[in-house]
């Protein structure tokens, strides 16, 4: 007796469940794209720049840190100032030097 009941209508729920599954490919097709997941390759260089950036403010800004503290327990102003903001100046060169002259990944 079951079987000659009207039940469900199998063929609206799967043309509904497979418009759904459309849109909601679509949906998160948007969404990485917003996102920027292909954005990963194009960053090593923006990244690679911020690195040698830091590593020549680091390196100046820590050599006369250095040297002024050095300054004022010595009392050799300004010589200490200027030889290890020099210093610092050529340690951030050899640092991007190094780093630049590593291969890609």
């Amino acid at each position: 007796m079951a079987e000659n009941e009207p039940g469900p209508d199998t063929l609206g729920t799967d043309a509904r469940l497979t418009s759904l599954e459309e849109r909601l490919k679509a949906a998160q097709a948007d969404e990485a794209h917003r996102a920027g997941a292909g954005k990963a390759e194009s960053d090593g260089g923006y990244r690679l720049g911020n690195r040698v950036l830091a590593e020549l403010i680091g390196g100046m800004v820590g050599g006369a840190l250095i040297g002024w503290v050095i300054d004022r327990f010595a009392g050799t102003q300004p010589w200490g100032l200027l030889v290890m903001l020099a210093l610092g100046t050529i340690v951030a060169f050899r640092n991007i030097i190094r780093i630049s002259s590593q291969r890609p990944k």
